[in-house]
């Protein structure tokens, strides 16, 4: 077995089935950051819940469990009403968000209409004994809306360049698929690399590019 150094290189390498997670309790992490009275942890309380709710580990009544202290649940329950608020500014709507709006009480529900207002108004609010700037909150969401995304853009460019490594590996030679690319680049031939494209590559990229063979290689792949 590899050792959990070597795993993490993997990792890092774009291996995350070989990475090392150890299990953590996401409920008890929930409770910690409630406990912790910190306004910054709390102000990134709404990303933490997203990702814990995401990968369905986020349970309600695990995490009251956690918090003895009646002040404690009340934070809990206030910033919850915080990230859901945040949530409808950013018109984000998941089942279990669905699931925590039924669970509120009718003051509550009126809290969370007057977040929403001052979130829409970039205002300063009191709130669970403490103040946020509402610019400030929804500039850390959004700061993780973006970092996903650019995850998720450099994750589709990768499969596609390897797509497209696997495609042209089918049709060239590695000699060939060096050409295709060259000329593809602009770059400079030599005199037997252009014999060799004229003569047998551009044969193969005249073919691709015909676009009876790409409909009727789509048709054999339906």
């Amino acid at each position: 077995m590899a050792d959990k150094t070597l795993l993490e290189r993997l990792s890092r390498l774009g291996l995350p089935l070989m990475e090392t997670s150890e299990e953590f309790d996401v409920n008890q992490t929930l409770a910690e950051v409630v406990k912790s009275r910190d306004t910054r942890l709390w102000e990134g309380f709404p990303v933490l819940l997203v990702n814990a709710a995401t990968n369905f580990h986020f349970d309600y009544e695990r995490v009251l469990e956690k918090l003895t202290a009646e002040d404690e649940r009340e934070a809990f329950r206030d910033l919850l009403l915080m990230s859901l608020a945040l949530y409808e500014f950013y018109s984000l709507t998941f089942f279990w968000t669905k699931q925590l709006k039924g669970r509120l009480s009718d003051m509550e529900r009126a809290q969370l209409k007057q977040l929403e207002k001052s979130l829409a108004h970039d205002d300063l609010f009191n709130f669970c004994g403490a103040q946020f700037q509402s610019s400030r909150l929804k500039g850390v969401f959004e700061l993780y809306f973006e970092k996903n995304a650019e995850k998720s853009r450099l994750r589709k460019e990768k499969y596609e360049e390897l797509s497209l490594e696997y495609a042209l590996s089918q049709m060239f030679s590695p000699k060939q698929k060096e050409l295709f690319k060259k000329k593809l680049e602009g770059l400079p031939l030599t005199k037997t690399e252009k014999e060799y494209y004229s003569r047998t590559v551009k044969k193969k990229v005249v073919a691709l590019a015909n676009p009876e063979l790409h409909r009727l290689a789509q048709k054999l792949m339906e």
